[in-house]
């Protein structure tokens, strides 16, 4: 069984038991339990189909969030040859760390 879950404006597959990274939530206490109510398509262990239009009703994911971190750094270097401009910037972008507890339907 699995289902494609929207969450900080991306779709992701997810499966019970998986583990998810996605954008960081606004709750980040450890163990909290959170609902994704947008599950776009649900997939039964049958291999029935269901797709939402745009959400498939009823249908919610729930997940525990397990860690917050933050991506490797990444760099950011611009320059315009022959002006002496140059800027370096780097960029850490923030996760949550969530474990698909259940997939309802």
């Amino acid at each position: 069984m699995f289902a494609i879950v929207e969450s900080g404006g991306k779709q992701y597959q997810v499966a019970e038991g998986s583990l998810l990274k996605v954008e960081k939530l606004p709750t980040p206490k450890k163990g909290k339990k959170i609902e994704f109510g947008s599950v776009l398509m649900l997939s039964d262990a049958d291999g029935k189909v269901q797709v939402g239009k745009p959400t498939v009703e009823g249908a919610k994911v729930v997940g525990e969030i397990v860690a917050q971190d933050r991506h490797p750094k990444i760099i950011v270097f611009k320059k315009k040859r022959r002006h002496n401009y140059r800027r370096k910037n780097g960029h850490r972008q923030a996760f949550t760390l969530v474990k698909v507890v259940s997939i309802n339907s």
